[in-house]
């Protein structure tokens, strides 16, 4: 390669990024690096940070690998020059306390609140320390954190904190962002040098509500700045609410950071019943004009199950067809209408042990590999309980090598799982009816 070619090679990298991803992603982390200098054995990128040079590294490294030249080894051959600060930065003087908050500050959504929110038995012990926490902030539970599902209701209760806070507490400070959306001030303060700054605002807020940590896993040094914002707040007194797909144990985050979200209540948010999927749905319909028939709300609630925001996406449809078309409900039509959204019924398609775990998975919200495991952890347990008792239930194989499937487990395991769910069952009816979505999941017609 001539030095020409190399240099092109890196203006057609950008081209070829910038069409591909967002304006604001390409703002953050590809514009700020400047090629330096280019020869036939590598190129040299200056970059703002540290975090620029693992951003483009982790995402993009196969693509730079077909413009730029290679090392022996097949990585692009780049070396990386860190930004030197100017001396004068030292000299500015601090800002005043009182920050503006930065670009990424989340409005709070005026539906989500308190009031709005659907209590059942799957929820309510999160919702009550919910409360305590938006009444009593930084002396209830510090840290409370949340976990469960998409569209259980996690973000809802983050926003009605936030709401509480704002009207009960007017003089504090509070704060409600996305893992994803503190990254980027995080990058932005860097870039404008700035961080100072960021920090002193995150550091003296009374309230932060920060939203699907899982997004803060093998980013190293976001999560070190993150701890130590986490520290300052909690030395303070200062409330913390944080909420993620998986419990602190499950996430893959640094030791530290997993005990410090341990200190405090975490409070699990599982798939909402039968009864409190129907109040949902009448509760939603309600508060946009539209009625639903009890009969058809038990209709949807029993095939829509675990995901609230599908719940209200129905609901949508039913209202546009209702306003539309100037029809009464049935069955019938919400079953046209929704008939993607809704499991079908039995097929007569061959069941695999692969497509039992696939659902368990998910219903119990694990990973296949986990209960493919040795884990003994109480959820991961359960869920290669269930797997086993389905997998006997549903699969004309032998014992052996169904037992063979979960990671060379034995017959004997396989038969004592299935008869303790198959026990369990009959008294506990969440476990029921956990169980009963898992099978409607695999049998759903492809």
């Amino acid at each position: 390669m001539l030095e020409c070619e190399i240099k092109n090679g890196w203006i057609q990298f950008i081209e070829f990024i910038e069409k591909r991803c967002s304006s604001v992603e390409f703002e953050n982390w590809i514009a700020p690096i400047t090629l330096i200098e280019s020869s036939i054995e590598e190129i040299t990128l200056e970059v703002p940070n540290i975090f620029v040079q693992e951003y483009l590294l982790d995402n993009f490294k196969e693509i730079l690998a077909d413009f730029l030249p290679l090392k022996s080894n097949g990585d692009p051959a780049i070396r990386f020059q860190i930004t030197v600060p100017l001396k004068e930065e030292s000299l500015v003087a601090p800002t005043s306390l009182e920050e503006e908050a930065p670009a990424s500050h989340l409005k709070l959504n005026p539906l989500y609140l308190f009031d709005h929110f659907i209590e059942g038995p799957s929820n309510q012990f999160v919702k009550s320390a919910a409360l305590g926490v938006a009444a009593r902030p930084g002396r209830a539970y510090n840290p409370l954190f949340i976990h469960g599902g998409v569209g259980l209701g996690k973000t809802h209760l983050l926003h009605s904190i936030g709401h509480y806070a704002l009207e009960h507490h007017r003089k504090q400070k509070v704060q409600l962002i996305t893992t994803e959306s503190f990254i980027n001030d995080i990058v932005d303060s860097l870039r404008s040098k700035s961080i100072d700054k960021m920090k002193r605002f995150y550091r003296n807020l009374d309230i932060l509500l920060i939203d699907d940590i899982q997004f803060l896993q093998n980013r190293l040094n976001f999560e070190e700045e993150f701890c130590n914002t986490f520290e300052a707040l909690l030395n303070q007194n200062k409330q913390i609410v944080i909420t993620s797909d998986k419990p602190p144990s499950q996430l893959k985050l640094s030791e530290r950071m997993v005990a410090r979200m341990e200190w405090g209540l975490v409070a699990h948010m599982s798939v909402p019943d039968l009864e409190t999927r129907v109040a949902i749905i009448k509760h939603k319909s309600e508060t946009k004009g539209f009625n639903i028939p009890n009969q058809i709300a038990f209709f949807i609630a029993e095939h829509i199950y675990n995901n609230v925001r599908q719940i209200e996406g129905a609901i949508n449809r039913l209202s546009a067809h209702s306003r539309l078309m100037s029809m009464p409900l049935t069955e019938e039509i919400v079953e046209k209408i929704l008939s993607e959204m809704f499991q079908g019924k039995v097929s007569n398609k061959k069941i695999s042990v692969e497509e039992i775990l696939k659902s368990v998975a998910a219903v119990f919200e694990v990973r296949i590999a986990e209960i493919k495991g040795e884990s003994r952890h109480k959820e991961i347990a359960l869920a290669r309980q269930v797997a086993m008792y389905l997998a006997k239930e549903m699969i004309d194989d032998s014992l052996m090598k169904i037992a063979s499937s979960f990671g060379g487990k034995t017959h004997s395991t396989l038969l004592h799982a299935w008869k303790k769910v198959a026990d369990q069952i009959q008294i506990n009816e969440s476990l029921r009816r956990q169980v009963q979505m898992v099978q409607r999941n695999i049998e759903t017609p492809t």
